[in-house]
């Protein structure tokens, strides 16, 4: 299982940009190309879906086991010629002190030569105790080789090289040259995503091709084979039952963010995934249950407004009891009204509240959600804690005051700090992003509570 874990320094080294280039110029000298990303995100794996055609999967120590991760990453590597997982942040940094969290930890888990992005503006004879320090911080992190960013020319890739190879025994992989075509806009969120960039497959494109003229591809697949064989986790086969129930999906510019390992279990579990385009679409297709995540509506607000035929739609639909699950982008477009830039748009009505865009992000970060009576769909142990994630710029204001709420919040902020997951008939809709994986098998219970709302209303 040939396999590289791409990781920096620190932040904003490039280290996506690049994985981009790297996964896309692999993918077109032939080779089958899996990503796999650190932690929970959205953009960056859209990214990297786009670069390879084939779908990148999330790997994060806050919502999943060691041998989750081990059985994921074998289970969809499976068929690839190369694996290539993304890091986020730097190499060492993480949650906790002593970096069990880290995406060191996750290449020593996997097992995984690291090949480092160092972004070397205004950076010459200093890069060398950099390296030194990072290979010697943990001897268990094979340093396989390091990527120069950002380099001002012929002249200072030179004088790198030659301090490399002076002081440290670490191969120089390639040297990118700073260039404004290797820019891919950037949101409050993070990168904008893939499904929404206009040209997304020519900037791709030119970026792969950059990558591949200046770095060693052959040497990046060199590294890939020397990774040691890895431990063998028994990979159960996808059983899907038949499906039964249809769930439809918002999947567009504006409400894009998705995990497709959870697409995949719901799958499993009986559910035929209907996607529709809220931008476009003027009718909920026949559906027995409905998801919307999250995304950039506040992007979107006039074409959203200017939707109308759906926005009623859908409230009909959820006042008529429909099962509908929202997560942040989905709760916004639900509420009354969007108010950004001192103007308001009309969105869907189901649920009693507006909300207003800030300049700064409301709730970020990990979340521990304790469950309430009021949850539709509950765990077996009403005592467990669910670890899950927030990202969201907006909150509720206006709202009224008899909300019910699915979750305690006993970590991060949700709605109001306290409380998230407000529950109205058969909605629940939150500010937090749900991550199916075996402490919260939640496509499950949804499905099952979708099955039992049609097995009942005889629909």
């Amino acid at each position: 299982m040939n396999r590289l874990f791409i990781s920096a320094a620190h932040k904003s080294s490039g280290k996506t940009t690049l994985s981009i280039g790297l996964s896309h110029a692999l993918h077109q000298s032939g080779k089958t190309v899996q990503t796999f990303k650190k932690g929970p995100d959205y953009i960056d794996p859209m990214w990297l879906s786009s670069a390879t055609s084939r779908r990148c999967i999330n790997l994060d120590f806050y919502t999943m086991q060691h041998e989750e991760i081990q059985q994921r990453f074998q289970s969809y590597s499976q068929g690839a010629d190369v694996s290539l997982i993304e890091g986020n942040k730097g190499l060492y940094d993480g949650l906790d002190i002593d970096g069990s969290n880290s995406n060191a930890a996750l290449a020593e888990l996997l097992k995984t030569p690291v090949v480092l992005v160092i972004d070397v503006r205004g950076v010459t004879r200093g890069i060398a105790p950099l390296l030194l320090g990072y290979q010697n911080f943990c001897k268990d992190i094979h340093i396989a080789g390091v990527i120069f960013n950002q380099v001002g020319g012929s002249r200072h890739e030179s004088k790198l090289r030659t301090v490399i190879e002076h002081y440290t025994d670490i191969p120089v992989i390639g040297a990118v040259a700073k260039n404004p075509e290797m820019n891919i806009d950037e949101r409050h969120l993070g990168l904008v995503p893939s499904n929404e960039a206009q040209h997304v497959r020519n900037k791709i494109e030119t970026i792969g091709k950059l990558v591949a003229d200046q770095v060693d591809l052959s040497k990046l697949i060199e590294i890939s084979q020397q990774a040691p064989k890895l431990n063998e986790i028994k990979i159960n086969p996808c059983t899907k039952i038949k499906a039964d129930i249809k769930i439809g999906i918002a999947c567009d510019s504006a409400f894009g963010f998705y995990y497709q390992d959870d697409f995949d279990a719901l799958q499993q579990a009986g559910a035929e995934l209907v996607f529709f385009d809220t931008l476009k679409d003027e009718k909920l297709p026949e559906v027995d249950g409905l998801f919307i995540g999250g995304g950039f509506p506040e992007s979107f607000l006039e074409e959203l407004n200017a939707n109308q035929p759906l926005r009623d739609s859908i409230r009909s639909a959820i006042d008529n009891d429909l099962p509908a699950y929202a997560e942040c982008g989905g709760l916004m477009y639900l509420a009354r009204k969007i108010s950004w830039k001192d103007q308001s748009y009309d969105m869907c009505g189901v649920i009693p509240a507006d909300i207003q865009m800030h300049e700064k992000p409301q709730g970020r970060g990990y979340t521990r959600l304790q469950e309430t009576a009021h949850q539709l769909w509950p765990t077996d142990s009403t005592a467990q804690e669910i670890m899950a994630h927030e990202f969201h710029y907006s909150g509720l204001v206006n709202q009224d005051n008899d909300l019910n709420y699915a979750y305690k919040v006993c970590r991060g902020h949700g709605i109001d700090g306290e409380n998230d997951g407000i529950v109205y008939k058969n909605l629940l809709a939150s500010y937090t992003h749900l991550r199916d994986t075996n402490q919260n098998h939640w496509t499950k219970r949804f499905t099952d509570f979708v099955r039992k709302h049609k097995q009942t209303s005889g629909a």
